[in-house]
């Protein structure tokens, strides 16, 4: 495939006619340029038609006004040396003071050599920088280039919000021909590869780069929700659902066909944008986090989701590290949480062990019940046990009409209390496990009715009733946002104090 130049990457993604430079003379080394190295200089001018490694600016992508950094490969391979440190540096402090979401398309080798270790360490301005705009709540997402290693892959590289690859581009720390010539062997084939950082939970998703406008509008439709708070939605209608056995509720819960968090996100929400793994080199597909908007309602989604978490594959502490990965974009930023509750239960194997399971439900607790954003908690059908519980501290929690909450399957409880699984009904009712009971405790906020009339379930209407949740999202939701921080914390401390008193 074609690989485009900074100039042409610029013009894909930016709006026409919208481009304004922020770029001024490059500066000079304070070390000074020898003649072999401005010789060098001058033939990168001329071959790349670009005065440094780096151009920056500001244009609008789908009318909303964005600044871009972007590495010109033919510029000594878009290495970073003190003059295009420095117009990165002004380029991110810049859209800081102004309030701009900033997108970085990285192509380079990483530190210009001919600069040595003060161009190495202009690495740590530049993350700096990046790490101040991103504390401004601001979104950096990182379009990862051909080729892209080295020093700019292991600084500003790896620090956004949202990072995609463009595809079968080289990513990696070590270049192949360091690496080849240093250990006198060829570096293992498909491993620095977008595809490959994909598959590993490291980068959200590889992509070309005529898709950038689209997926950078649907990013920042959510990502800059927080700062464009949107009006309160009429208020659902609240019909109440009839008291049930809880055995039934559960075993309803349990249908193959019953709608999970992705029918939710089909049917129910608009700018869905999947992100992938923990960013640190795992994934699990027991757990599904994505941006999305329930109506105008902006939200990071934690959703367990049913369809993937099987006796074989239960969800393992890399779904809560993944999870975690949410909580923290939510707390940045100010974003909305939504956590969708939908799980027979976290794996109990030797790996969740060693893994680090119950530390994740103990830090996935710690998060969710301080973090500075607003919470909404759904419990769409199975929450069983810890996997459950790492995920329900919120503002305001909703239930499913068949949603049910236990610290484990009853049928566990049984094999406890009674030594067999005979009596999982009888410890369901005694329990309190069902909506109605968690209501009733002030677990619950709501109950969300599953088919009008009750006579049948969310597996007999998906559509409907998905629609139905992705209301009472929207609302609670913005509900939330116009309440002060101060008080939504407070008010969730309290709600957890005082419960069961």
């Amino acid at each position: 495939m074609k690989r485009l130049n900074a100039r042409e990457l610029i013009e894909i993604v930016v709006d026409e006619g919208s481009w304004r430079s922020w770029d001024t003379e490059p500066v000079v080394p304070a070390a000074g340029i020898d003649e072999a190295y401005a010789a060098d200089l001058a033939r990168a001018r001329e071959s790349s038609g670009v005065d440094e490694a780096v151009l920056t600016g500001e244009g609008t992508v789908k009318g909303r006004r964005v600044a871009v950094v972007a590495c010109e490969f033919k510029f000594l391979a878009g290495s970073i040396g003190v003059a295009a440190a420095e117009r990165l540096v002004q380029a991110i402090e810049r859209a800081t003071v102004e309030g701009l979401p900033l997108l970085a398309g990285t192509a380079s080798g990483g530190t210009r050599m001919q600069e040595g270790t003060t161009a190495f360490l202009s690495m740590v301005k530049i993350s700096a920088a990046v790490a101040a705009h991103r504390e401004a709540g601001l979104p950096f997402l990182v379009y990862l280039r051909h080729p892209t290693t080295g020093g700019v892959f292991a600084s500003w590289g790896s620090q956004g919000h949202l990072t995609v690859a463009e595809p079968g581009a080289l990513i990696g720390f070590l270049g192949p021909r360091v690496y080849e010539a240093l250990y006198h062997s060829s570096f293992p084939e498909n491993v620095q590869t977008g595809e490959n950082l994909h598959r590993r939970g490291l980068i959200d998703a590889v992509i070309p780069p005529e898709r950038i406008p689209a997926i950078v509008d649907r990013a920042l439709n959510v990502l800059l929700g927080a700062r464009e708070l949107p009006s309160l939605p009429v208020r659902p209608d609240y019909r109440p659902v009839a008291d049930q056995d809880a055995w039934e509720a559960i075993q309803r819960s349990r249908k193959a066909e019953r709608p999970g968090v992705r029918e939710l996100l089909r049917h129910a929400a608009r700018d869905v944008l999947p992100l992938n793994g923990t960013g640190q080199g795992e994934k699990d597909p027991g757990l599904l986090l994505a941006l999305a908007r329930f109506g105008d309602a902006p939200c990071i989604v934690l959703g367990q989701d049913r369809r993937s978490q099987a006796r074989h594959h239960p969800m393992g502490p890399a779904a809560l590290r993944e999870g975690r990965r949410g909580m923290r974009l939510a707390s940045e930023l100010g974003l909305p949480l939504v956590t969708v509750i939908d799980t027979p239960g976290a794996a109990l194997s030797k790996e969740a062990e060693e893994g680090g399971l119950a530390g994740e439900i103990a830090r996935s607790l710690s998060d969710l019940v301080t973090i500075n954003a607003p919470t909404v908690s759904l419990i769409l059908g199975e929450g069983s046990g810890g996997g459950a519980l790492a995920l329900i501290p919120a503002d305001v929690v909703l239930s499913a009409e068949n949603g049910w909450l236990s610290p484990l399957p009853p049928e566990g409880a049984s094999a406890i209390v009674h030594r067999d699984t005979d009596h999982a009904p009888e410890l369901a009712r005694r329990q309190g496990v069902k909506a109605m009971d968690l209501k009733d405790a002030g677990i619950v906020d709501h109950i969300i009715e599953e088919h009008p009339g009750g006579e049948g379930d969310a597996a007999d209407e998906p559509v409907e009733f998905s629609r139905r949740v992705g209301h009472w999202l929207e609302y609670e939701v913005i509900r939330l946002m116009r309440q002060p921080a101060t008080v939504r914390y407070h008010g969730r401390l309290a709600k957890y104090r005082r419960l069961g008193l």
